[in-house]
């Protein structure tokens, strides 16, 4: 397991450098920026639990009758991230999801929410995610963003969808990140205080202890078949290009 999964972050490593060295982190250096980033940002944010959502419907039973599905050790796994992301806690330890959190350290902050909004709407009233996408009030870019993200998640077989939700969306902080963002919550603590209790949150849970039950999941996944671990692979490192335009949309905005 080892061994495979090390060749797989060997063989994404240039694309996950050039993402966490995107020139948009030099443009969130004061309030402005940081409202900027978080009002496109959120899309990968919430998209991430389709993703999730979709290893937990194929990984585990979620049908009545209930009957066991896949191998005890990938039901735990899937479960226990599920249960962080959906139900953790905010700074006042009331529980609430992940996407929840970012909605309300965005309205802390005052960032527009209103195309996630606007998308959730949509979607709540029945239009098909793809159509949603579509008519959404967003850029180009980001729109390409979230076609690939459900494309994975409504089309793609497991192996990939773990391998684009572990290596391609956690762990994607940079320290340059954290390092502005500690800047911008000391000059408006008021403003930010709830987005920094995300982040540290996020980095805490998201790129610690879930991190590794992903890592094990994809290697549970791939097994020993070389086919599969080239297709995790090069999934993951279209993950890690997606985000970048992700990152480029921002930039343009």
């Amino acid at each position: 397991m080892h061994v495979q999964v090390n060749n797989l972050k060997n063989q994404i490593q240039a694309t996950r450098s050039t993402l966490l060295s995107h020139k948009v982190y030099a443009q969130i250096n004061d309030l402005a920026g940081l409202q900027n980033f978080a009002k496109y940002h959120v899309f990968a944010v919430w998209d991430f639990m389709s993703l999730l959502k979709s290893l937990q419907i194929n990984l585990t039973s979620v049908t009545i009758p209930w009957v066991p599905v896949g191998t005890p050790n990938t039901r735990y796994l899937i479960n226990e991230i599920v249960l962080g992301e959906e139900s953790d806690v905010d700074e006042l330890g009331n529980r609430i999801s992940h996407f929840e959190l970012y909605l309300k350290a965005m309205h802390q902050m005052d960032s527009d929410t209103r195309f996630i909004d606007e998308l959730l709407l949509s979607i709540n009233s029945g239009m098909e995610i793809k159509e949603a996408i579509q008519k959404a009030n967003i850029p180009d870019l980001v729109k390409q963003f979230l076609q690939f993200t459900f494309d994975i998640a409504l089309n793609a077989p497991l192996h990939v969808v773990a391998a684009v939700f572990t290596f391609g969306r956690e762990d994607l902080i940079p320290d340059m990140f954290t390092e502005i963002l500690n800047k911008v919550y000391a000059a408006y603590p008021e403003k930010v205080s709830i987005f920094k209790y995300y982040i540290e949150r996020h980095i805490e849970v998201d790129g610690g202890h879930h991190s590794q039950l992903a890592l094990e999941m994809v290697a549970e996944l791939c097994g020993n078949d070389p086919v599969k671990w080239e297709e995790a692979t090069q999934a993951s490192i279209q993950s890690l290009q997606m985000r970048v335009k992700l990152w480029d949309a921002i930039m343009g905005q």
